[in-house]
């Protein structure tokens, strides 16, 4: 995959999950709601990379994961994250939210507040975890 095709899959992913959302299916919303931030942080991190270069394994390897806050990292994205976290009680409150999202969550029942507040610390277009990703993929 690359870095277009991960931005894609992040607006999909949002948008699957606005769907499920809607419809009153609480788990699944938030699963892939999820999802949509690690994709925008994989695109993130596709921008780092040089055509035609061969990558560093022990990098590749670590962007294997799906931990929001290690691709974050790996995306060289945490002090510009940590300073506009700082600077916005929002803003911090989203990340801190998408935080508790892990892989795991496709196994958990997620509660209609759960989804709905992931969802919002996601979309919200001022202080959102997926506009300040799309601002930097």
């Amino acid at each position: 995959m690359n870095r277009i095709d991960f931005q894609v899959l992040a607006d999909v992913r949002i948008a699957e999950a606005k769907v499920l959302l809607d419809r009153g299916h609480w788990s699944g919303a938030y699963y892939l709601a999820g999802y949509a931030v690690e994709c925008g942080l994989k695109a993130c991190i596709a921008k780092l990379t040089v055509a035609e270069e061969f990558p560093d394994k022990g990098f590749a390897d670590k962007c294997f994961t799906h931990v929001v806050e290690k691709l974050v990292e790996l995306a060289g994205l945490k002090p510009q994250r940590d300073t506009d976290a700082k600077a916005s009680a929002a803003k911090f409150a989203n990340w801190t939210t998408v935080g508790f999202w892990t892989e795991a969550s496709r196994y958990a029942a997620k509660s209609e507040a759960d989804a709905k507040a992931l969802y919002a610390a996601i979309t919200d277009p001022t202080d959102g975890v997926l506009p300040w990703i799309k601002s930097r993929w």
